[in-house]
């Protein structure tokens, strides 16, 4: 484990299996990142490649079975999670560390009002009257830009639009000033602008509370205006990292660069935009060596035979592949 003071989440080879009546599903095979105060981190790829499950597994959220953490570590400020007690993780879930689910309306509850919910963290957490949580759910609805908080603190989730839904749950999630917020594609279902003034938002209760946020997406648009470090995920593993001028203007990774072309820019107007062939590999049934070589342009018969290691491109910059940029000195 990294001994440096401002880490808040380190996990380190955190591997995840699904068990059923076939073969073992690897979601997570082997995932390694690190995030510090108030940094800004996003986990990228494309749906099925890990993401969440890996967020889950940190927010101990995974039902086991079917899941089953099978290796790695996970430290929340230098406490190892996996070997708390039940009751010491719900105690630290929600207060000092806190998620944001994609869709507010399969995480709020419809016959509770917003009020209550955001209230009930408070409560769970702290030694408060009803009164002071009240008091403080409406300054929180007022913190994340919900107008006339007094009067929807009493709303229900269907009189929200989701917009302001989303800005709720990020209420609910600050109600005890976590740490850590794990934010999981939070603006996926919203529209360019509203997703743009969330943005905004995280980042503007970020600096002020000096908050470290993993944020879980598969849009690199969204990476760009937000990100702090990147880590690139794929088949359940980290192919590349590092910062986001790393990963935009000098990517090393065939499956970065795959992403990065499939990117509508101005430069690209009027032309066909880039499609990755094929589709991220069912978790059970991945193929040998590097995971990525079945869809990948620059593949090579070492590809198929074995999974490099990182290369490092220095200042932080990893990748796992040695191909393009004659590193293949380095793997043998």
């Amino acid at each position: 484990m990294a001994s440096s003071n401002d880490i808040v989440l380190q996990v380190d080879d955190l591997q995840v299996h699904f068990h059923g009546e076939g073969p073992v599903s690897r979601a997570v095979d082997g995932a390694t990142f690190t995030i510090r105060e108030a940094e800004t981190v996003c986990i990228v790829g494309e749906s099925g490649c890990g993401k969440t499950v890996t967020a889950l597994a940190v927010m101990g959220l995974l039902s086991q079975p079917p899941a089953r953490l099978a290796g790695g570590r996970i430290f929340f400020q230098g406490q190892s999670l996996l070997d708390m007690a039940p009751a010491e993780l719900r105690a630290l879930r929600g207060k000092r560390m806190a998620m944001v689910f994609q869709e507010p309306m399969t995480s709020l509850n419809p016959v509770f009002t917003i009020g209550n919910q955001i209230g009930e963290a408070i409560l769970v957490h702290e030694d408060v009257a009803v009164s002071e949580a009240r008091r403080r759910t409406i300054q929180l609805l007022a913190d994340v830009g919900i107008a006339d908080p007094e009067k929807r603190v009493d709303d229900y989730p269907h009189q929200l639009s989701g917009g302001q839904r989303q800005r709720a749950m990020i209420a609910m999630a600050l109600a005890c000033g976590p740490t850590l917020m794990i934010a999981d594609e939070p603006t996926t279902a919203l529209d360019v602008t509203v997703q743009a003034q969330i943005l905004q938002l995280l980042r503007h209760l970020q600096q002020r509370n000096r908050m470290a946020i993993q944020y879980i997406t598969h849009d690199l648009g969204v990476v760009a205006a937000i990100a702090d470090r990147v880590y690139v995920m794929y088949a359940g593993l980290i192919i590349e990292q590092g910062t986001t001028d790393h990963i935009f203007k000098n990517p090393r990774h065939p499956y970065t660069m795959a992403l990065l072309d499939s990117l509508p820019t101005r430069e690209k107007r009027g032309r066909r935009l880039y499609s990755i062939p094929g589709s991220v590999p069912h978790p059970a049934y991945k193929p040998s060596g590097c995971p990525f070589h079945p869809r990948c342009p620059h593949r090579r018969p070492s590809c198929i035979e074995r999974f490099p290691d990182m290369c490092d491109y220095g200042e932080g910059h990893l990748a796992r592949c040695p191909i393009l940029f004659g590193m293949e000195k380095d793997q043998a």
